[in-house]
């Protein structure tokens, strides 16, 4: 365990079968599977207060596939918790799609009702109001360039997400399934 919470960068099943002496990377790889799902607290407090809300693309470059389209890559709805100028608490989770259906269920799931949402102008947000969410929209077509200046906790979590990924896998990360992501 102090092995995987110390690695900087995040620690790799490869790195973990060489400290432990392991034969088998079949055998570092599913523990430190199990030791990322034993640290994640599933009865954990639901996010409250004033949050960002956004969605991330991860997967290499696509001809054809940009904005929310996501072809073969993973689309990641992230929640950052504002505390003061930096970020509190966060949740994150790989999401089928930004329908109004994907992204409510995770808002509902993840944050207390009575919170102040702040999010882009995507449609799949409309409605968080009318579920007892105090919803602020900030506006960013045609704005890309300032949108980290903007909604700055959700795009450092991205930023940060994407990373540890190249960090600890190499870029060699593949969308077939669903990343291994907390919910």
């Amino acid at each position: 365990m102090w092995y995987v919470m110390s690695q900087k960068n995040g620690a790799s099943a490869l790195g973990l079968q060489r400290v432990l002496g392991l034969g088998s990377y079949e055998t570092a790889w599913t523990w430190l599977h199990k030791l990322r799902r034993a640290m994640v607290r599933p009865d954990r407090d639901r996010l409250s207060g004033w949050i960002e809300v956004d969605e991330t693309v991860l997967g290499a470059l696509q001809e054809g596939v940009a904005g929310r389209k996501i072809g073969s890559k993973a689309l990641i709805i992230i929640a950052a918790q504002a505390d003061g100028p930096g970020i509190g608490r966060i949740r994150m989770r790989a999401i089928q799609d930004a329908s109004a259906g994907s992204l409510h269920g995770f808002v509902m799931d993840c944050i207390e009702p009575g919170s102040t949402l702040h999010t882009d102008g995507w449609q799949g947000y409309v409605g968080l109001d009318k579920k007892g969410y105090q919803h602020e929209v900030t506006v960013l077509r045609g704005r890309r360039k300032e949108a980290s200046e903007l909604m700055p906790r959700v795009h450092r979590v991205a930023s940060l997400l994407k990373r540890w990924l190249l960090g600890t896998h190499q870029g060699a990360v593949f969308t077939s399934t669903p990343p291994l992501l907390p919910r």
